[in-house]
């Protein structure tokens, strides 16, 4: 059961490692200047990406030392190692570093538990917005925004559905694929939004779709997922009706995927 593998206090003590290394981002983020250097992807990393790896990985090889931890800022884990994990944190120290040197709020810290190939428990924290996504499969979904606590998961939802659907897209990451989905699906609205945020913006019911059909990597979407279908929606594998799962290969790249919100069934 995913509730004896992490309790709803727990997944608060989670919640709590995200808050401190949003805190971290946010020092460097307050900063005039900050130095970018590159990976062999080409992909960005800041100083706020590595102090939140460092708060991260510290605090939960404190707090939870029975599972073993793979991040973004330490991915070198080889597959003899990690294809015999069960049970697992997946992170990404600062999933939008574009965002974040843009300076446009839109990053996150994405902290997810994996068990057995399935996204069980995450959080998704974007201290610029102060807005904390917590969920569990085990007991739910709920959003922690300026002190008040609301949960997602079917509570005060309704069965309204809105005659076009508002689909979500990366900001920063462009698709060739998604223009032909688009219209293949009709009549709706367009919103651009960066990081894992498109997800929290489904399970909280503010948008319908969000199609990636471009590369995404494990961290980017894990927590987010976890979030999303602990308040009901799903994050299915495109062109199937199978679940994006983890750690089932070798390489970190996702396969292309739909993820919806609760209740919508188009």
């Amino acid at each position: 059961m995913t509730s004896e593998i992490l309790s709803r206090e727990q997944l608060d003590q989670v919640a709590a490692i995200a808050l401190q290394a949003g805190e971290a981002i946010l020092r460097v983020y307050g900063q005039t200047e900050v130095q970018v250097a590159h990976k062999a992807d080409a992909s960005p990393v800041t100083a706020a990406d590595i102090a939140s790896h460092e708060s991260i990985v510290a605090a939960l090889t404190r707090q939870f030392p029975q599972y073993p931890v793979m991040s973004e800022e330490a991915a070198d884990i080889p597959w003899e190692v990690r294809r015999h994990w069960s049970t697992y944190w997946l992170i990404d120290p600062l999933d939008g570093t574009k965002e974040f040197l843009k300076r446009n709020g839109e990053f996150t810290v994405n902290i997810a538990l994996i068990h057995q190939g399935r996204a069980i428990a995450g959080v998704v924290y974007a201290p610029v917005l102060d807005k904390c996504y917590l969920g569990s499969l085990a007991s739910g979904a709920w959003l922690v925004h300026q002190g008040e606590t609301i949960r997602l998961d079917g509570a005060g939802k309704t069965d309204a559905v809105r005659p076009e659907p508002i689909v979500v897209g990366s900001r920063s990451h462009a698709s060739s694929g998604l223009a032909a989905y688009l219209e293949a699906l009709g009549a709706h609205s367009l919103l651009s939004v960066g990081s894992s945020l498109k997800f929290c913006l489904l399970a909280e019911g503010a948008a319908d779709i969000y199609p990636r059909l471009g590369p995404t990597s494990e961290w980017d979407t894990a927590a987010a997922q976890a979030v999303l279908e602990a308040a009901g929606g799903r994050v299915i594998r495109y062109g199937t009706d199978e679940p994006l799962r983890y750690n089932q290969k070798a390489e970190i790249l996702n396969p292309y995927f739909i993820a919806t919100a609760p209740g919508w069934a188009k």
